[in-house]
């Protein structure tokens, strides 16, 4: 994985967007299937998630935030 400076923190190059999860663009998705899936991502690399309050609201938060718990240094 690449990765890039972003107003001084270093993130990788590739993004997971979540607002496909939340059903934005239809129905929902599995809450333990988009953790698993972000989880995925996060081993493989990928630091950079992109959520906001209206994903949801609130759930692609909370989802990432519960996915990557177990991974906090």
């Amino acid at each position: 994985m690449e990765y890039r400076n972003l107003g001084g923190l270093e993130v990788s190059a590739i993004g997971l967007g979540c607002l496909p999860m939340v059903g934005y663009y239809g129905g929902r998705y599995d809450k333990k299937a988009m953790i698993a899936l972000i989880r995925r991502a996060y081993d493989q690399g990928v630091t950079l998630f992109d959520t906001a309050e209206v994903y949801g609201p609130y759930i692609s938060e909370e989802w990432v935030g519960e996915a990557v718990a177990p991974f906090r240094n």
